[in-house]
């Protein structure tokens, strides 16, 4: 789709283009899973760049440039050379760059890799922003707890080859087992609504309390203290 690779046959195309046209490109944003960026310029000088090849003029190239590096938590180190980046910070110039233009399609490969977990959030939760804009994402990962945190829609393949694709609620539902989530009952309170339960065939596959996630716990753990 991006051209970087050429198809031995089939055609494909982008936002009603063919995907070889170069009018969608000023249209699309490429984060790659490693990013090839000048090391010897700062963050500013390297979107100031990027926003330059899409002929964005001087005024609102200042506006986004300074836009971006706060969304992505670079606002402390906008004025250090990329060869002084840890590789989660580099991710995150990284997708600056890949939204300077402001596409309508925004593909992203392994987009949290090298981030902690605070830096994984923040990135997911930027490129759910990126949805509520109204820009399409497609996100490539084997990171699953990422892709179904933040995808609507999925698709595995193995080898190359599509295996499965649909809403991940449709995918993972599990359409023979209802979960009841109650709060505030007693022991005895448990025990009846068990066995009500049993009495009308049913089988209780198991009465637990929710857990959240590690990653839930990270963060509530690190946001207050």
């Amino acid at each position: 789709m991006l051209g970087l690779l050429f198809p031995t046959s089939g055609k494909s195309w982008l936002l009603g283009y063919p995907s070889g046209d170069l009018t969608v490109k000023r249209k699309i944003g490429f984060l790659p899973e490693e990013s090839y960026l000048y090391k010897f310029l700062n963050a500013e000088e390297i979107l100031d760049f990027y926003a330059k090849l899409f002929d964005i003029p001087k005024k609102e190239r200042k506006r986004r440039i300074d836009t971006l590096i706060h969304d992505v938590g670079l606002v402390s180190y906008c004025k250090r050379p990329l060869n002084q980046y840890s590789k989660g910070m580099l991710r995150r110039i990284g997708l600056a760059q890949a939204i300077i233009n402001d596409p309508e399609l925004v593909i992203l490969d392994e987009p949290t890799s090298g981030l902690d977990p605070i830096g994984s959030r923040e990135m997911k939760d930027l490129i759910l922003e990126f949805k509520r804009q109204g820009k399409t994402v497609v996100l490539s990962s084997h990171l699953l707890a990422d892709v179904q945190d933040i995808c609507d829609r999925i698709a595995i393949l193995n080898k190359g080859v599509l295996q499965v694709i649909g809403g991940v609620k449709e995918l993972l539902s599990q359409r023979d087992v209802i979960e009841f989530m109650v709060k505030n009952l007693s022991e005895i309170d448990i025990q009846a609504v068990k066995s009500f339960i049993e009495g009308r065939s049913g089988n209780v596959v198991s009465i637990n309390h929710p857990s959240a996630t590690l990653e839930e716990l990270f963060i509530n753990i690190i946001q207050h203290r």
